[in-house]
C-alpha cells in the first residue's frame, strides 16, 4: 500500500485539481501539499534574488541554490510526516528532471511512493493558464514537457484526453 502518492507536471496540467479530486476520494485522510505552498510561504525576497527562485517574464522558472535547500528540506519534513503514518499527496513540477524525482527519492527513502505523470497538450494547457489569470503567460508551454524528460512512472495520465474521474480511477488501480 502506498502511502505517498507524487503528480508530475507542468503548471495548468491539472495536478491540482488531481491531487483536490484524489484526496476527497479515499475514505481514510490523505493531507495534499503543493509545490506552490512551499513558494508561497517563502518571503518575498525569495522571488527577487538569484539564490531563490526567479519567476521570469517568459514564463520560465529559475530556481536557485538557496531554494533548492529550501525545497529538501521541505522534502524531507514532508517524507517525515509520512513515516509517522500520514497519507500524502504531492502536487510538483519537476523543472529540474530526474533530478527533482531523486531528491524526492532520497526525503521519501524507505517509503512506499506512487509516481504519476500528470501529462497535458501544451496549447490546452496554455489556454487553462490565460483562463486561470494567476500565471505568468508562458509558463505551461515552457514546462509541458521538460518536467517529464527522462521520467519513469507508475501511472500517466493525461488531463487533455480524459476527464478527472478517468484520471483519478486509473491513479486509484495502482494504489
Amino acid at each position: 500500500m502506498n502511502n505517498m502518492i507524487i503528480l508530475n507536471g507542468g503548471s495548468s496540467s491539472g495536478k491540482t485539481t488531481l491531487a483536490k479530486c484524489l484526496q476527497h476520494s479515499f475514505s481514510e485522510p490523505w493531507l495534499r501539499f503543493s509545490i506552490d505552498d512551499l513558494i508561497e510561504s517563502m518571503p518575498d525576497a525569495m522571488l527577487k534574488k538569484d539564490s531563490g527562485i526567479k519567476l521570469n517574464e517568459d514564463g520560465s522558472v529559475s530556481p536557485g541554490t538557496e531554494f533548492r535547500e529550501l525545497e529538501a528540506a521541505w522534502m524531507h519534513g514532508i517524507g517525515e510526516m509520512a513515516r509517522r503514518g500520514a497519507k500524502i499527496i504531492i502536487d510538483d513540477v519537476f523543472l529540474s528532471g530526474l533530478e527533482g524525482r531523486q531528491t524526492w527519492e532520497t526525503a521519501l527513502e524507505g517509503l512506499q511512493v506512487l509516481w504519476v505523470g500528470v501529462f497535458c497538450d501544451s496549447s490546452v494547457a496554455a489556454a487553462r493558464e490565460k483562463e486561470r489569470g494567476d500565471r505568468i503567460e508562458g509558463m505551461a508551454v515552457s514546462q509541458a514537457t521538460i518536467v517529464h524528460k527522462g521520467m519513469n512512472y507508475d501511472v500517466a495520465v493525461d488531463t487533455s484526453k480524459s476527464s478527472a474521474e478517468e484520471c483519478i480511477r486509473l491513479i486509484k488501480q495502482q494504489v
